[in-house]
């Protein structure tokens, strides 16, 4: 018993020893990066791209793209560095930075032939940050502005085509703010303010996906108020454009159950309206 327990314990300090040493050899031997300034702008800035691409650690990488643009300010590596900032910045939603690594690029290099995906890149850094309908469209607003500004300044680019797409989408965006808060007035009674937001989407926002129910909705508000001339004259605007909707059809049971019909009347705005979609200048 004595040489089994005695046998047990030897195994037992020898495997504590062994742990020990190897515990210690791990941490003598386990490598240090060297120092950053040490490395070429290539080793610095493939480094933040591996860890970019392969680990998906974009705070990290960021950290090696800056220290490429700070060690090496005039080489072409920095300038691959600063566009990738903006690019990890915006990968990782942090968005008011991407916007300042690029606009720092524009700055540096306005005629790079990366200088249309850094505007780029500061118009999706706007746009990815628009919220459902109902928060403030202030960033819409930007985001619009950024968007234009790629279409009309690299019209010729790959990213023209998706920001046209993004601008339409940016615009209905703005054009459902506008109908929100017409329906919130109108559900509540409150008749003019409704037409006032609900005039917006069709004089402002007829392109979009909206400007049909605007129609029928400024039918519902002008009967509302017994003024039958500008609801006749909506609900013809609606038939002569959307004619298939069910916003029409709605509009024209609402007409006919008081025996009138969608027919332009009057000298209103919607008068002027009309006259301008016979003439085909409308839409």
């Amino acid at each position: 018993m004595r040489q089994m327990t005695g046998g047990s314990s030897g195994a037992g300090i020898l495997g504590g020893l062994l742990l020990t040493a190897f515990l210690a050899a791990c941490g003598a031997g386990a490598p240090k990066e060297a120092p950053l300034d040490t490395l070429s702008a290539e080793q610095i800035y493939k480094r933040g791209e591996f860890l970019l691409e392969q680990d998906n650690d974009p705070t990290e990488a960021v950290r090696y793209f800056t220290e490429v643009e700070r060690l090496y300010p005039y080489s072409d590596w920095a300038r691959r560095a600063l566009i990738m900032q903006a690019f990890t910045y915006h990968k990782s939603k942090e968005y008011e930075d991407a916007r300042q690594a690029a606009q720092r690029f524009l700055d540096y290099y306005p005629g790079d032939e990366d200088a249309a995906y850094a505007k780029y890149l500061m118009a999706l850094s706007y746009y990815d940050q628009i919220d459902e309908v109902g928060r403030d469209q202030g960033l819409t607003f930007q985001a619009l502005q950024a968007l234009r500004e790629v279409i009309e300044e690299y019209p010729d680019s790959e990213y023209a085509r998706s920001a046209i797409l993004k601008f339409d989408l940016a615009f209905d965006h703005l054009a459902g703010k506008e109908m929100e808060i017409g329906r919130f007035y109108l559900k509540r009674g409150h008749y003019t303010a409704a037409i006032n937001r609900f005039r917006v989407v069709v004089q402002d926002f007829q392109t979009t996906t909206h400007t049909a129910e605007a129609l029928h909705r400024l039918v519902e508000c002008y009967l509302a108020l017994g003024l039958t001339d500008e609801a006749q004259t909506a609900a013809a605007i609606l038939g002569h454009n959307y004619q298939s909707s069910p916003f029409y059809q709605d509009s024209y049971k609402l007409l006919t159950s008081r025996g009138l019909e969608p027919k332009a009347k009057g000298d209103s705005w919607l008068a002027s309206v009309y006259r301008q979609v016979i003439r085909g200048e409308w839409l």
